[in-house]
């Protein structure tokens, strides 16, 4: 699981390790209002880089979660400089999962998601029916026509398309068409709506691509990244925005953006995640994970023959198995563990996102465990 989905490089990784050392030895942590840092300083750099498109403007944050709040401030704070602050709605898609703070959950599913229990404290948001068309298919009309039609018809107080890039994470495990994607961008421009990627879950290469806005060949005006950009190591993320929106939000009535965390630009997580980041580039990551791809595509197979299984999906270094009914948690945990695996199945998903070190063997033993456990479960 990469310890969901961040330590990519694998535990106790020699370069990451030092690179947590040295920092330490120079400094732990400083303040980032007023005064600023190397590590920091440097990632910022190589995160405008690295991401597509016109995005040079950098926020780093705690967590996701936080990096989705900054987004959607920033997002609000943008319209409010721009004299529209009625554009405070957010259009997403369903079977989406964007994070557990109060934001992040508004814009989750409301229906299926996990915070269903929350309803009454959140805001109002717009749900468009997922993708229809899958990882590999073109994109129809038909499928877009239902977002197409929200989107005009809320568009004066919209302010911005948030939604996972290609990759349906924590909510439904599942691949779309990118070419849904290029038409959902092509739409915000249209109707000049801002559009918002959280690339959390898949960025860095999860997918087979850097980013899964580069499937589509597409740029967002706001972007979140986090997990695997320290490789596991400390809680860290990042908001990176376009000139255009970082000018709107200092045309607001406050100035500058209204946000500061505590431990945002932290020196140890700006090290490790610069450290992580070169380490990733450096590599043939792009040959790993289509190694891995293949073996869990060969692996995952026979599971496709299973009459408790609806779906077995493969893209990049994730693996799915749908089955028909929810798992039973208590069951077919330990008897994975039993097998010899650790993976953290939920709903009717039991998937794997291995580290991009993982050999084909032990992607062999990996697959063959949770055909197995569901063969026996379902």
């Amino acid at each position: 699981m990469s310890s969901w989905w961040a330590a990519i490089h694998g535990y106790r990784h020699p370069v990451l390790d030092e690179a947590v050392r040295t920092q330490l030895a120079s400094m732990s942590h400083v303040m980032f209002g007023g005064l600023t840092h190397e590590p920091a300083v440097r990632l910022a750099e190589t995160l405008v880089e690295i991401i597509p498109g016109p995005l040079r403007r950098v926020f780093l944050c705690d967590s996701g979660s936080v990096a989705v709040e900054v987004a959607i401030k920033m997002a609000l704070q943008y319209w409010t400089g721009r004299g529209r602050p009625e554009r405070t709605r957010l259009l997403t898609i369903r079977r989406g999962y964007h994070g557990d703070t109060s934001g992040a959950m508004s814009v989750c599913d409301p229906d299926a998601g996990m915070h269903h229990l929350f309803s009454q404290l959140l805001p109002r948001h717009l749900f468009a029916p997922a993708p229809r068309s899958a990882y590999g298919e073109p994109c129809e009309d038909a499928d877009v026509a239902e977002f197409e039609r929200l989107l005009a018809r809320h568009a004066h107080e919209v302010a911005a398309v948030i939604l996972e890039p290609v990759v349906q994470g924590t909510g439904a495990m599942r691949f779309y068409a990118p070419g849904w994607l290029a038409r959902v961008r092509e739409l915000c421009d249209h109707h000049g709506v801002l559009l918002i990627a959280d690339e959390i879950a898949v960025g860095f290469g999860r997918s087979g691509e850097l980013f899964g806005c580069d499937h589509a060949g597409i740029s967002p005006d706001i972007m979140c990244v986090g997990k695997a950009l320290t490789g596991g190591y400390l809680s860290m993320a990042a908001t990176l925005c376009t000139d255009e929106v970082a000018a709107g939000v200092s045309d607001s009535p406050a100035g500058a953006f209204m946000h500061g965390p505590t431990f945002m630009g932290n020196p140890l997580a700006s090290a490790v995640a610069n450290a992580s980041v070169e380490l990733l580039l450096s590599s043939p990551w792009r040959a790993r994970v289509a190694e891995i791809s293949a073996g869990l595509t060969v692996g995952l197979a026979p599971a496709a023959e299973l009459a408790g299984v609806a779906d077995v999906r493969v893209l990049g270094a994730i693996g799915v198995i749908e089955t028909r009914e929810p798992v039973d948690m208590s069951v077919i945990q330990p008897l994975l563990v039993e097998l010899g695996v650790w993976v953290r199945p939920f709903g009717r998903l039991v998937y794997t996102m291995p580290p991009f070190i993982t050999t084909p063997a032990d992607v062999a033993a990996l697959t063959a465990a949770m055909v197995e456990a569901v063969a026996r479960t379902t």
